[in-house]
């Protein structure tokens, strides 16, 4: 693992934690609420289950399933103690446990959750694979894994109204609300450089997960795919 890179991510994700949020909901015209909605939906939360998010930054993830269920267990771990300390404002119930640890090395023991999700984790990681793997682990027979993140737009049509507001407007808006631009063209080039969801759905199904399968969102550019543990 490339530690040096690995640091430079979480020191960048720490410098934007306090607007993150904000710059989320301006990037994604306010949808990146509705994909979360719809990762709770697969998720399918019954009383009792217990929920683990990867990468759980401020939050939004746990925030959403415990809103929809309280009679649930729930824990976040994340590599940036900056967004863990928004999380921690924004979550303070009982039994939801928020953790800083590293999403290759997961600090519970096999077999111990329902459900694992992840958003915008993969694309950061140094080695997807192993992420999956972590995760694979974790979770329950049966259990279900949900995994959100950006794809390249298949439909070239859109392709330069894309480039332009990934390339233009996205770091504008950060410059403009963070001051922190380049940590944003970070984020537009892990975007850019990152696997089609095809790609994803593969290295799943190579992780041992079975019956995946993916349904994209914002004209292409988020995928949000889900498998299960047999």
């Amino acid at each position: 693992m490339d530690h040096e890179k690995s640091d430079r991510i979480r020191g960048m994700f720490n410098s934007i934690a306090g607007n993150y949020d904000k710059l989320n909901r301006l990037m994604s015209f306010g949808r990146d609420k509705a994909w979360r909605r719809y990762v709770i939906d697969l998720a399918d939360l019954k009383d009792g289950k217990s929920l683990l998010d990867v990468a759980t930054g401020t939050g939004d993830i746990i925030i959403e399933a415990v809103r929809r269920n309280k009679n649930i267990s729930a824990a976040g771990i994340d590599f940036s103690e900056s967004m863990l300390k928004v999380a921690r404002r924004r979550i303070n119930i009982k039994n939801v446990r928020l953790i800083n640890a590293d999403a290759l090395s997961i600090p519970f023991n096999d077999s111990s959750f329902d459900v694992v999700t992840s958003g915008f984790l993969m694309r950061n990681v140094q080695n997807i694979p192993e992420a999956f793997t972590e995760q694979y682990r974790v979770l329950r027979p049966g259990g279900v894994v949900i995994c959100m993140d950006t794809t390249p737009p298949e439909n070239k049509i859109s392709t330069p109204f894309i480039n332009l507001y990934f390339n233009i407007v996205i770091p504008f808006l950060a410059r403009i609300i963070s001051g922190n631009s380049s940590a944003y063209s970070y984020l537009v080039e892990s975007m850019r450089n990152f696997k089609s969801a095809d790609e994803l759905k593969n290295i799943m199904e190579k992780t041992g997960f079975t019956e995946v399968t993916y349904r994209k969102f914002m004209l292409g550019t988020i995928a949000v795919h889900s498998g299960k543990r047999p």
